[in-house]
């Protein structure tokens, strides 16, 4: 898993560099938190370990910098602290972290809250991927429900119009006419029967870009793509 670690201490972060990377992780470090907060920005990582004492911005500021950040929702946040106080540990839970470890911590200290962190981040991961699922699901049953009213609700009158229409038409060319009105409802006609046959006949649904970051339903024939 790839951890984003500052801490200003030189000791301190090679240790916490250490116990890391023996799990595994890949690590990037900072040494404060201005050089944290850009590193998240360019690239956020699951798992952020912070020390709370760093020079120009601390600790708890990164961290409720990360939880404004559109990605710092799904963050687990490890803050690492020298002090244990209760308004302390309130400062910290406060700011947003999801956990704690006091300094000095033990190498079995920090793997014992790191393999928290590591489990926390595998559930959300499994959760956010059955509320994605539930979520496709639902918008599927009701594209499914609105094709059924637009078939009911726009193709029982769309025939009625077209039928009429085609027999106008009909009229028409019997005596050697054109009108060109006609023409034309009967072609807007034919494109909305169109569009509900192409609804009806969906599967899969996608949406495509729309305009100014709006999204649509993909209504392109597939025998076109």
């Amino acid at each position: 898993m790839r951890v984003l670690l500052a801490d200003d201490d030189v000791i301190a972060r090679a240790l916490l560099t250490a116990v890391l990377t023996d799990l595994d992780h890949d690590v990037c470090i900072a040494d404060d938190g201005e050089a944290a907060w850009e590193a998240f920005q360019r690239d956020p990582a699951p798992l952020v370990v912070l020390d709370i004492n760093m020079p120009g911005i601390d600790g708890l500021e990164v961290c409720r910098r990360i939880r404004q950040h559109d990605a710092g929702r799904d963050v687990f946040v490890l803050v690492v602290t020298a002090r244990d106080g209760r308004d302390d540990l309130a400062s910290v839970l406060e700011a947003g972290a999801d956990d704690y470890v006091t300094k000095p911590a033990s190498p079995e200290n920090l793997r014992a809250r790191l393999e928290i962190a590591r489990r926390r981040i595998a559930q959300d991961r499994v959760r956010r991927t059955t509320e994605e699922e539930l979520a496709r699901s639902r918008w599927l049953a009701g594209i499914g429900e609105t094709t059924i009213a637009l078939e009911h609700e726009i193709n029982n009158p769309l025939s009625a119009l077209l039928g009429h229409a085609e027999l106008l038409q009909m009229e028409y060319k019997d005596r050697g006419e054109q009108n060109e009105q006609l023409d034309i409802i009967l072609e807007q006609a034919r494109r909305i029967a169109d569009v509900v046959k192409r609804i009806a006949k969906l599967r899969n649904p996608q949406t495509v870009e729309y305009i100014q970051g709006a999204r649509m339903l993909d209504l392109s024939n597939p025998d076109e793509k």
